[in-house]
């Protein structure tokens, strides 16, 4: 399916236009690959009038960076004069994929979370999918992949890449190092989420989780999380010594995570801002960043970095515990690291198809 030459464009396909489908997509012409990564198909159960005008109108974001057309009587989107073909399915298997000779399948419905409902992607002509979701345990996925920090090995046989969630995104670049360099005990995660679209404007029968049925404009909400689990996916050294919650907060977009942590040797807040700033400009630059302005959550709205540290906000309670604060744009950074891990998978399977040589990760 591959060009021999890495730089030759790839097809690919979203599943599920909301708000990751829809910031996925301007990510990838805001940073100037459209004819790099060309998205050719669209599945989304909204009629397409209503595709074209939040592609080209959006609340949090902004205008899309180029014109937006929809051709009806075909069913076609065309983003910046390049054309997608626009289906409106509910399942994995109601779309023929092959038709559209696609290289990856993003797929940012949150819908799907196991192995045998996801199998019917591949069943219908996916070659390979991409999730903007963990799976629902790590076997329901080939890798999960934070991008930029793990270190993962696939082959032409990989079919299935999560690339985790938002909040894991953020947390796993800043406790990499800091348990690499000074060794994590304990890890108290508390997330402050930005509203999203599991929760209603006004009361209503919206959610099992009966918080989740209250205003989201109204108050502050504690709800279930999966944060403490996905860490442990990605850093099986601190199974059991991790927990996490959180809270959504009435605001659109921006959110922030709260770290309790303790470490196995005495260390200073000074230390781990230190470590956290040099990381920002050299390892992690483009990934992490920090910054110790006197900062409100709307300065990193539409912010590619996975994580800001705010280091105005580091704390040391005793010789061995640290808190910290972080922000990241819930919707922005993650979806700019979709975009690069879907980049830097096809292009590593290009260039083994070319060169012969084993397809190792890119991502170090």
């Amino acid at each position: 399916m591959f060009s021999s030459r890495p730089s030759a464009p790839f097809r690919l396909a979203v599943n599920g236009y909301g708000r990751i489908g829809r910031c996925f997509v301007r990510a990838i012409h805001e940073a100037g690959l459209a004819d790099h990564l060309c998205v050719v198909a669209i599945n989304e159960p909204a009629a397409l009038a209503s595709i074209a005008h939040l592609t080209r109108f959006d609340s949090t974001h902004g205008r899309f960076p180029g014109r937006i057309d929809i051709v009806e009587d075909k069913n076609i989107l065309i983003l910046d004069g390049r054309p997608a073909s626009v289906s409106h399915a509910h399942t994995p298997g109601e779309v023929d994929w092959r038709v559209h000779e696609i290289d990856l399948l993003v797929e940012c419905s949150g819908h799907y979370i196991e192995r045998v409902q996801l199998q019917g992607f591949i069943d219908a002509g996916c070659p390979r999918l991409l999730l903007s979701n963990p799976g629902a345990h790590a076997h329901d996925v080939d890798t999960t992949v934070v991008h930029g920090v793990t270190h993962t090995r696939f082959g032409p046989r990989t079919r299935l890449i999560s690339a985790a969630s938002c909040t894991t995104n953020a947390v796993i670049p800043v406790l990499c190092l800091l348990h690499r360099e000074f060794g994590l005990e304990r890890v108290l995660l508390t997330t402050l989420h930005s509203a999203m679209n599991d929760q209603p404007l006004i009361d209503g029968y919206h959610h099992p989780e009966l918080a989740r049925t209250r205003s989201a404009m109204q108050s502050i909400i504690p709800v279930a999380t999966g944060l403490a689990r996905g860490v442990e996916r990605l850093m099986p050294e601190l199974t059991g010594r991790v927990e996490a919650k959180a809270i959504r907060v009435p605001t659109h977009n921006v959110s922030a995570i709260d770290m309790v942590l303790t470490f196995s040797k005495e260390i200073g807040a000074s230390c781990v801002n230190d470590l956290l700033r040099e990381a920002a400009q050299r390892e992690y630059a483009g990934l992490l960043n920090w910054s110790d302005a006197p900062h409100a959550s709307i300065d990193f709205n539409h912010d590619s970095h996975s994580a800001i540290v705010d280091g105005s906000q580091t704390r040391a309670c005793g010789p061995q515990m640290v808190n910290l604060f972080v922000w990241f744009d819930n919707e922005w950074g993650f979806a700019n690291r979709m975009v690069e891990l879907a980049r830097h998978w096809l292009e590593a399977l290009a260039n083994s198809h070319s060169t012969g040589a084993p397809i190792t990760s890119p991502f170090s």
